[in-house]
């Protein structure tokens, strides 16, 4: 699977002075168009991290609930990520999320994952609850970060 660049157009990031700001990233995988719907669309690297949290149990009762915004919050943390790299940076540099929910039930699992990228000191963060999504409802939660990485 590949992270990908935005499917519509605009930048997914874009530096200015100090600071990378990143467009909204949601759990779409670029080579299906599809958001990711569950366990089996992350890497196994990804569900073996989850399963440490108690996520990706294997029991289809648990699973079938949890799948969806677990998922989907790896995949967008892991975006960002990857977006922080290819700037220069790390996850400690990314020092702002907001992050937007179609339930804000879902923060909690969310938050969960977040711990996986922020082992330490979360960053900043605002969290907003929403009606809709593009590209459609499937898509859970979006996040935009802000990285501060002083030019050397």
């Amino acid at each position: 699977m590949s992270m990908g660049k935005p499917m519509a157009n605009y930048a997914a990031a874009k530096r200015v002075g100090d600071f990378v700001f990143m467009s909204g990233v949601v759990a779409l995988d670029p080579a299906t168009r599809r958001a990711v719907a569950g366990y089996d669309d992350i890497p196994d690297i990804a569900r073996t991290a989850i399963q440490g949290l108690g996520y990706a149990t294997g029991q289809l009762s648990v699973d079938v609930f949890e799948a969806p915004i677990v998922a989907q919050s790896w995949f967008v943390l892991e975006r960002i990520r990857t977006l922080a790299v290819e700037y220069g940076g790390t996850m400690e540099n990314v020092v702002k999320l907001v992050q937007y929910f179609r339930h804000l039930h879902h923060y909690a699992p969310y938050n969960r994952v977040r711990g996986l990228f922020y082992p330490g000191e979360p960053p900043v963060s605002t969290v907003v609850e929403v009606s809709r999504f593009l590209p459609g409802d499937e898509v859970l939660v979006e996040v935009e970060a802000t990285m501060y990485l002083p030019q050397g």
